[in-house]
């Protein structure tokens, strides 16, 4: 149904908007941020400083400006999609001039008050503007090679100046991101098909042509891949963040060491055990328990935000939120995959839970959209 059409909708307005807020998605977004807050008190030694209490103004801000947010008409961020994308390829721009460097690479920008990721940015403009783009084709040009190609650009160029950082993470999220837009609006599965086997193609001549003088990539590259499948070959150097986030998970055994108690984390033998390895310090003190919950509320949130898209009434709302919902699944699952060892470590942070300012905003921002889809469907 097109937007021209709300004046004939019985869509909630003034006051009433409140009633018809998703308390589930509020509830679980509550109890995952406590989770963290709970969790960086702990990587601190028993204190709110420095992370859990800046953790808690971010989650507070972001609250309060997803409410915001999920007030104003879904209609209303439907037609700022495109410059919502024009200005976060512009912010990729200004990390190439301006960025600065941290953990070997350039992906922030100094505000004064916070150090903005735009890369975190892109992953919420890249599926609005592509859902706003689907929301204008007509549905049968979806699968035209013509009206195929402006979507893989609208995800490409973000992509590679991501990639330019580098963030092999954050590229993957946009990536996967936006091609789930698409597949959702209806593009043929014989481009996604055409393209797995071409990445599949790709993957096999990497290791086929290993020690020949026509190999893809150079040896160092091929000694990270060595380290990923075995952290044990260099146990001191590359493979150290994996090997020590495997022994946090497995002395953490069914219920725990208890709060406070994990010595991986106390000892600083585990890195960045306030953002991307947060998850271990978790798993070490409440044990496979407290993984399996944390896992189990991820879950909830999906089922929930997929609710919201299939019970929509228009095609920018079920496209927007679905790839939403997605990216939303990627965050924790690749998180979660990294830290067990089962896919490399790109620095993607476990939603909600993580410390960073840009990746609470985006996902608080992304979640007053879901919100805004599902006060503002027809009834």
């Amino acid at each position: 149904m097109s937007y021209l059409d709300y004046s004939v909708r019985r869509i909630p307005t003034g006051f009433s908007r409140v009633a018809y807020i998703n308390l589930p998605i509020i509830i679980l977004l509550i109890a995952i941020a406590s989770i963290g807050f709970l969790m960086l008190y702990s990587v601190a030694g028993g204190s709110m400083e420095p992370w859990a209490k800046v953790q808690l103004i971010r989650f507070s801000i972001g609250f309060f400006l997803m409410l915001i947010i999920a007030f104003i008409p879904i209609w209303f961020w439907r037609n700022i999609s495109g410059l919502a994308y024009f200005v976060s390829i512009v912010l990729l721009l200004a990390v190439e001039f301006f960025g600065i460097s941290g953990m070997g690479a350039v992906r922030w920008i100094d505000l004064g008050f916070m150090k903005l990721q735009p890369s975190e940015v892109s992953k919420l403009t890249v599926v609005m503007f592509l859902a706003s783009y689907y929301d204008w084709l007509p549905r049968k040009k979806a699968s035209s090679p013509f009206w195929v190609l402006l979507p893989l650009l609208i995800i490409i160029i973000p992509v590679l100046m991501v990639l330019r950082q580098p963030d092999l993470g954050t590229a993957l999220l946009i990536l996967v991101g936006g091609l789930t837009v698409m597949f959702i609006a209806g593009v043929s599965w014989i481009y996604f098909l055409i393209s797995g086997l071409g990445v599949f193609t790709f993957v096999y001549s990497i290791f086929y042509l290993r020690g020949t003088e026509f190999q893809i990539l150079k040896d160092y590259q091929y000694r990270r891949i060595d380290t990923f499948l075995d952290p044990a070959n260099d146990p001191l150097g590359a493979g150290y963040h994996i090997t020590q986030s495997k022994i946090a998970l497995g002395s953490g055994g069914l219920s725990g060491r208890g709060f406070m108690q994990g010595t991986q984390s106390r000892l600083n033998f585990l890195p960045e055990k306030h953002t991307d390895f947060i998850f271990t310090t978790l798993a070490e003190e409440f044990g496979f328990i407290g993984g399996l919950s944390l896992l189990g509320l991820y879950f909830l949130m999906v089922i929930f935000c997929g609710m919201v898209a299939f019970g929509t009434r228009d095609r920018y709302s079920g496209l927007v939120v679905s790839g939403l919902n997605m990216t939303f699944f990627l965050y924790f699952a690749v998180n979660m995959a990294m830290v067990m060892g089962m896919a490399p470590v790109v620095g993607v942070p476990l939603p909600l839970v993580s410390y960073g300012g840009s990746a609470m905003f985006v996902l608080m921002i992304a979640f007053g959209l879901i919100q805004s889809a599902e006060i503002h469907k027809a009834r």
